[in-house]
């Protein structure tokens, strides 16, 4: 009933709203457009991931190169901001999807593009309450704005789940972590990311809250000074694993100043997913459970 009447309102909302439309990308850049676009291409895995949550397997026409997730993605062709004018412009997108680091890297490619009608966004929320403003960008710019509010309602549902659960175990008996960004730095997440919220709601407490960000990311420097300074509270080790870091728990235990770490001692040292962590989709709640499976076992 709830979603009934939800979905209900929302109708009347968006039959009382005039038809065209404008957004400013996570870029800077203002794009009005009147109707749906129908043939995207992504290049982030996110955005991938995010427009088949939207229903929109028909409309993806191209996905960036490693994806891995949904197993939908991986039959559809391979792009890559590398290729070129000529091979974009070959499979007629009306829409591409990028990241503000492609933004600056390939500013020239995504100039031409323009040239020839193509329209370019670049969306990378930072935060959770990011996210839903990007979810509901990507419902706008794809005609699934009440899918796209359904998602946040979905996610908004799962993380109360996960409070409850939590409510069980009181503050001062949840374990100490440090939530490893970059093995080869020292580093972890900042303040108000997306892996220190899913740590917060998995229950854990995040011995480096003193971090700060590195040139504006979600990274934050930490160093094995300040770690080691706290290494009698760090009852779990935890590291993200992927792309970003290419780490085993082997290399976390065997390095030199480990035997210092409360965690490696008592070996509660883990890896979870990168994409379960850091990504700005629905799957964070799978990471919630995962990382609260390890916390709490």
């Amino acid at each position: 009933m709830k979603r009934l009447l939800f979905t209900f309102a929302f109708i009347l909302l968006l039959c009382s709203t005039a038809q065209a439309r404008t957004i400013t990308d996570d870029s800077g850049r203002t794009i009005t457009f009147d109707k749906p676009f129908t043939r995207i291409i992504s290049l982030y895995g996110a955005h991938t991931e995010n427009l088949f949550s939207l229903g929109l397997d028909e409309q993806i026409i191209g996905v960036s190169t490693g994806e891995d997730y949904p197993a939908a993605a991986l039959a559809k062709p391979a792009f890559n901001a590398r290729d070129g004018v000529e091979k974009f412009l070959a499979a007629k997108p009306d829409l591409i999807l990028i990241r503000p680091m492609h933004m600056r890297a390939y500013a020239g490619l995504w100039a031409a593009l323009a040239r020839h009608g193509v329209t370019v966004v670049s969306l990378q929320p930072d935060s959770i309450e990011a996210m839903f403003g990007y979810w509901r960008t990507l419902g706008a710019l794809t005609g699934r704005q009440m899918k796209a509010e359904y998602m946040v309602e979905d996610f908004r549902d799962g993380v109360r789940r996960a409070e409850d659960r939590l409510s069980t175990i009181p503050v001062e008996e949840r374990p100490g972590v440090f939530f490893e960004s970059i093995h080869s730095k020292t580093a972890t997440f900042s303040p108000g990311s997306m892996p220190l919220f899913v740590l917060e709601k998995a229950g854990g407490i995040n011995v480096a809250a003193d971090a700060r960000p590195r040139h504006g990311t979600n990274i934050a420097d930490y160093g094995l000074e300040r770690l080691l300074g706290k290494g009698d509270k760090v009852d779990v080790y935890l590291a993200q694993r992927g792309t970003m870091n290419d780490v085993s728990v082997s290399d976390i235990v065997n390095s030199p100043p480990a035997s210092r770490l409360k965690a490696v001692l008592t070996r509660n040292v883990f890896l979870v997913d990168e994409h379960l962590v850091s990504r700005p989709t629905l799957r964070l709640l799978e990471g919630i459970d995962t990382v609260y499976q390890l916390l709490h076992p």
